[in-house]
């Protein structure tokens, strides 16, 4: 219930479906630097609170994103299982009290930085 144009507030979420969300923060210097740096991406821990068949279809896990013009590579998406690494495409069950963990790619930078004084 995340994608990379909409995201579902955590009340929706958990009046909707058997989970508690744990954490829902940008995750801070995932973005690459640059003239005009990439963006962040975001973390989402979700705690499942009975079983749950879960799948993620996402992208960026094993290439960066990259920078452009001398910007430098957002950092790589990250997909696990309590402390156990999901590749970009998964399906599963977790038990109850199990936490998916989302860490979404930073963007590219763009431009290369530059060290003149103002």
């Amino acid at each position: 219930y995340m994608t990379n144009t909409r995201i579902t507030d955590a009340e929706i979420l958990e009046n909707r479906f058997p989970l508690r969300l744990h954490r829902f923060e940008i995750r801070k210097g995932s973005g690459g630097a640059g003239r005009h740096r990439g963006g962040d991406g975001l973390i989402r821990e979700i705690e499942a609170l009975t079983a749950l068949e879960v799948s993620g279809v996402s992208e960026r896990r094993t290439t960066a994103p990259f920078g452009l013009a001398g910007g430098r590579d957002g950092k790589k998406g990250v997909n696990r299982i309590d402390n156990n690494a999901k590749g970009s495409r998964f399906s599963t069950t977790l038990a109850r009290g199990q936490r998916l963990i989302i860490e979404t790619p930073g963007g590219g930078g763009y431009g290369q930085l530059t060290t003149e004084k103002c």
